[in-house]
């Protein structure tokens, strides 16, 4: 498999960044992991949207499918792409309607060559980790949670961990949305996951100090940015 990071922002976009969005790469499928402000741009410097064999919305705040709405007219006449997606909020889920091939993320098991197992993680709205498995290899996506019951036993033993890694020790409480990245590191030593990159950084946050807080627990512990691109 393959991972490259298209954005990593949250909630919106640096100067120059984008906000979430990862392209997956198995053999021949390919599937985009969130699709938020500026992810469109960067997917398509990349290859044609209309190859992408689905869409996995892990929930629909706007940082991470604001860009679904440009997709709309990049796919006018090319098909409907499969995008799963969690059913709630109604609302933003309906403004998919009609132009996606829209499915629930919850129920889905495969795309192309990888095998798909979601989890209810927590957020102020309907939100899913995703584990990705394909030729004996697995990678896991939180999407964006704070602490949640079982998140590291299903991460266990990945071969790459994404992680909500949004706030500093200092920012972080029991109450927020998100997981800070000393947890997201703690999470990933304790599932045994091989490898790790921090994501979801918020503009000025200083991501040297999420570095250096996770590295305590994970040492090799590593930073999405633009571009980064994974193979394993």
């Amino acid at each position: 498999m393959k991972l490259t990071v298209l954005g990593c922002n949250g909630p919106y976009p640096a100067a120059g960044g984008a906000c979430s969005g990862y392209l997956l790469e198995a053999g021949d499928t390919r599937v985009l992991l969130d699709c938020g402000a500026g992810t469109l741009a960067a997917l398509t410097a990349r290859m044609a949207p209309e190859q992408l064999s689905a869409v996995v919305l892990s929930h629909l705040h706007y940082d991470h499918m604001s860009d679904m709405l440009p997709l709309i007219y990049r796919m006018q006449g090319k098909g409907k792409l499969p995008v799963y997606a969690p059913d709630a909020p109604a609302e933003v889920r309906g403004l998919l309607a009609g132009a996606f091939d829209l499915r629930e993320l919850e129920h889905a098991e495969h795309i192309g060559a990888l095998t798909l197992s979601v989890l209810p993680v927590r957020h102020p709205v309907p939100c899913y980790a995703v584990r990705y498995t394909a030729g004996g290899k697995s990678f896991c996506y939180t999407g964006d949670t704070n602490t949640c019951e079982g998140l590291t036993a299903w991460a266990r033993d990945c071969d790459l961990l994404l992680a909500d890694a949004c706030f500093t020790d200092a920012q972080w409480a029991e109450n927020k949305p998100h997981l800070s990245a000393r947890l997201a590191a703690r999470m990933a030593r304790d599932a045994g996951a091989k490898r790790l990159v921090l994501t979801h950084f918020t503009p000025g946050t200083d991501q040297a100090e999420l570095l250096s807080q996770a590295r305590e627990v994970y040492p090799q512990a590593l930073l999405a940015h633009p571009g980064l691109e994974l193979e394993f």
